[in-house]
């Protein structure tokens, strides 16, 4: 499979997008306000501590205060009895009212995020702090060797292994990860050390920040791709600001120099992302109903809890019959619903309701092609088989934001629903109003204002507002929104639109 990295660079953004064989699997796009925060470490601020919860809120110079839970504390910075913690050191879930026994409001701590905000929901706090490599990942206060799972030959772990002994320091911990296997002792030693450093230098700069603040960001677009996206099975990576290619091939040079002989900079006047016809595959991210080859199609909704992916033949009515219609629309669906995972960074629970198919068989190619296509993932996910009801679970590690909502804000009138009153609705809504007031208000005369879309309907229905002992006068407002009002008293001109709401 031919693989390629292409970085548009831009002022107020950044884009990556990865193809496979020439074809758009993931995307992602850094903007200065919305910058992905997760493994950063902060000097933060305790501000809450709530022992029902076992949690604790932190401020870390965030929107949101962010959410720090007792076993997820590092057991390292407190004096802890051995019936305290587990066989990992770790704090015990049974104890976490204990928390205010270790915490105090004002308190500063050192602390990792492990998930970013996410809709309504603050940072999720971690007390471990790590310093990752390409390699390996650094842990202070740690003392062990862990080896990635992925790395399956007992002797190539040993070799690593009895390599990081001679040098790691007491009181250290590394994590080995996958791209670390066949690599040579020298590049392991040299990661160390440049780990080693890295921290002494954090810990300097812990000493000295004020909280709080940002005391180590590991998410700059460059780090993100040398440690993250960019390994030997990536073929070429594309890039059209000069600058950022001396800074990324530098960084590379001190991994791997046949990586940084794989870069190249763009300089066409085409656009780089017009030129890979990627900005066309962008727009189709959008909507939530994408096209299949043979005429079938895919609606994907997102809920405040999962997403929701529904399958339908759409125009395709097959060559043989229905039961084949059926499966092969599934078995193109499969392998797009993954790419679409993928590319959307779709996370948390993902429900899948393919076409009703009877036969076992059908149903498990299904699931083979969808767990095939989803192995190339770099998120962590599960496929569940399929339910009683006919649908397939996924669940997906949560990373950073969708796509969607890298590009997108709710919408004011709506607030996300897609939906608004129609002006119907409204008219018997502001009816509801005045019948609610007219206790307290009789006999006033009343300045109604609404949208001019919602005249042109009350002009059509003038009853509706008419059953009343009020005095009403119905005033046209281009700035209102569609489904609002506003109630005035005429002689006072007071807005009591708030006072008789439900």
């Amino acid at each position: 499979m031919f693989t390629e990295i292409i970085l548009n660079i831009q002022p107020l953004e950044s884009r990556l997008a990865v193809l496979e064989d020439h074809q758009l699997v993931e995307l992602f796009v850094e903007k200065g306000k919305t910058q992905n925060i997760v493994g950063n470490i902060y000097k933060g601020i305790v501000k809450d501590i709530l022992p029902g919860m076992g949690a604790a809120f932190v401020d870390i110079g965030l929107d949101r205060t962010a959410f720090l839970h007792y076993t997820d504390m590092s057991s390292e910075n407190y004096d802890l009895d051995d019936d305290e913690v587990d066989s990992k050191n770790r704090f015990l879930m049974q104890d976490s009212h204990k928390i205010k026994d270790y915490l105090t409001e004002g308190q500063e701590i050192i602390v990792q995020v492990q998930k970013g905000p996410l809709g309504s929901k603050g940072a999720r706090l971690i007390g471990q702090v790590s310093v990752p490599g390409k390699l390996l990942v650094f842990f202070p206060y740690q003392d062990k060797i862990a080896i990635s799972r992925k790395i399956s030959s007992g002797a190539e772990k040993n070799r690593i292994k009895n390599t990081l002994k001679k040098v790691r320091e007491a009181n250290t911990g590394i994590i080995v990860r996958t791209e670390a296997e066949n690599c040579s002792e020298e590049d392991l030693v040299d990661e160390y050390n440049l780990l080693l450093k890295t921290w002494k230098f954090l810990e300097k700069k812990i000493d000295t920040a004020v909280a709080p603040s940002c005391v180590f960001d590991e998410n700059d677009i460059i780090s993100t791709i040398v440690r993250d996206i960019f390994s030997s099975k990536v073929d070429r990576l594309v890039v059209d600001d000069r600058d950022f290619y001396l800074q990324i091939t530098q960084r590379l040079k001190e991994y791997n120099e046949e990586l940084s002989d794989r870069c190249e900079l763009y300089e066409e006047d085409t656009q780089l992302f017009d030129a890979y016809n990627i900005e066309k595959e962008i727009e189709k991210i959008f909507h939530n109903r994408i096209m299949l080859p043979s005429g079938g199609n895919i609606m994907i909704e997102a809920t405040e809890a999962m997403f929701v992916i529904d399958i339908n033949t759409g125009s395709f009515t097959g060559n043989k019959n229905y039961e084949e219609t059926i499966k092969l629309t599934n078995f193109e669906a499969a392998k797009e619903v993954a790419r679409q995972i993928r590319l959307r960074n779709l996370s948390g629970i993902i429900i899948i309701d393919f076409i009703d198919m009877h036969d076992y068989q059908s149903r498990n190619k299904v699931l083979d092609i969808l767990i095939k296509a989803l192995k190339r993932d770099r998120a962590k996910s599960k496929v569940h088989q399929f339910s009683p009801l006919g649908l397939v679970e996924i669940s997906r590690k949560k990373t950073h934001s969708t796509i969607m909502q890298a590009y997108f804000i709710h919408c004011h009138c709506c607030h996300g629903t897609g939906r608004i009153l129609s002006n119907e609705s409204l008219l018997l809504k502001i009816n509801r109003w005045l019948q609610r007031a007219e206790y307290f208000i009789q006999g006033k005369a009343l300045d109604i204002y609404l949208n001019p879309l919602v005249i042109q309907t009350y002009n059509k229905n003038k009853q509706i507002l008419q059953k009343t002992n009020f005095t009403v006068k119905v005033l046209e407002d281009s700035k209102l929104e569609r489904d609002m009002f506003k109630i005035f008293l005429s002689n006072e001109k007071k807005d009591i639109t708030n006072k008789y709401n439900a």
